[in-house]
């Protein structure tokens, strides 16, 4: 019979990849951000200990996080992880390039686009849990608009508009929702975009989808940019398009038209909205987008095939 008072067994250490040698790794938190929360920093800390590596915990504090994300990469950790919204975690990514340190951004934001196409999920600790366990080195390409980086996709064109609209409904601001809807319906189909894919003909959409390889379905190697042009008269169908453009097998219907590019250029009769890894900006009348072959450096799980090869 066993003494159920005596300690119990001590739980064993989890185990690093074996694909990657981690011993120092920093971890950026923003509690502010809408997936992350107050106590995230203490439990990712806790989360930490219990690896055999040297773990540096920094909460960002909102006007010094541009600072404190360049302290973090140069301090040269082994692993930069990023717990925090999209758009810190696409603004670390584009610092860190392709020669900084590797680069894990778990799911702390609104869309979690970049983590959910890396984690396969939108729980920041299962996802630090995959990196640390089982990742190893990837490269991930993307693109640059304007001097922007993504690394999933960028919507341009009119249904961009409503990007404003369901930000503002999901921090309950409904009276701005609102207001961002009607002039998303009243500025939607006023013109057309007009691009040029790799130096050809000139062409007309409503809106155009530019996606990495890493998210497209209709690549399997990193040759360029997807680029999808929709052309409906229907705004709703439109938008419906551009929201799914990730996840549904959209690329079939008659109203969407592909192509990989390496080189894009945009122009219009006004300036230009833009969604931008779930980011939504405005662009010039004229813009550029370009495909960076190899933007930085990820750890990543590798999938079961890839681990029986090694």
């Amino acid at each position: 019979m066993t003494d159920a008072t005596a300690p119990a067994e001590p739980s064993a250490t989890p185990r690093l990849s074996p694909h990657v040698a981690m011993k120092r790794v920093t971890i950026l938190v923003n509690p502010l951000s809408g997936g992350v929360g107050p106590q995230a920093a203490a439990e990712a800390e806790a989360i930490l200990s219990t690896y055999p590596l040297e773990a540096t915990v920094v909460t960002l504090e909102g006007p010094r996080i541009k600072d404190q994300i360049g302290e973090a990469l140069a301090s040269k950790p082994d692993v930069l992880f990023v717990l925090a919204g999209d758009g810190t975690a696409r603004s670390v990514a584009t610092r860190a390039g392709a020669k900084g340190s590797l680069i894990a951004p778990l799911p702390g934001g609104t869309m979690n686009m970049l983590p959910k196409a890396l984690y396969g999920t939108g729980d920041w600790k299962l996802a630090l849990k995959r990196a640390l366990e089982e990742g190893a080195p990837q490269a991930v390409s993307g693109g640059v608009v304007e001097g922007e980086a993504f690394y999933c996709a960028a919507i341009l064109g009119a249904p961009a508009l409503w990007a404003p609209a369901r930000e503002a409904m999901r921090t309950g601001k409904l009276k701005l929702a609102w207001l961002y809807s009607r002039r998303a319906l009243n500025r939607a189909f006023s013109g057309h975009i007009r691009f040029s894919l790799d130096g050809g003909a000139k062409h007309r959409a409503e809106a155009l989808v530019l996606i990495s390889p890493m998210i497209s379905k209709a690549m399997d190697e990193p040759v360029g940019l997807e680029a999808a042009a929709m052309n409906t008269a229907d705004a709703a169908q439109a938008f419906r398009l551009a929201a799914h453009a990730l996840f549904d097998d959209w690329r079939h219907d008659p109203n969407v038209t592909t192509q990989a590019a390496r080189w894009i250029t945009v122009s219009a009769r006004s300036k230009i909205p833009a969604v931008i890894d779930g980011e939504p900006m405005l662009l010039g009348r004229n813009a550029s987008i370009g495909f960076l072959p190899r933007a930085f450096m990820a750890l990543v799980p590798l999938p079961p095939a890839a681990e029986d090869s090694i």
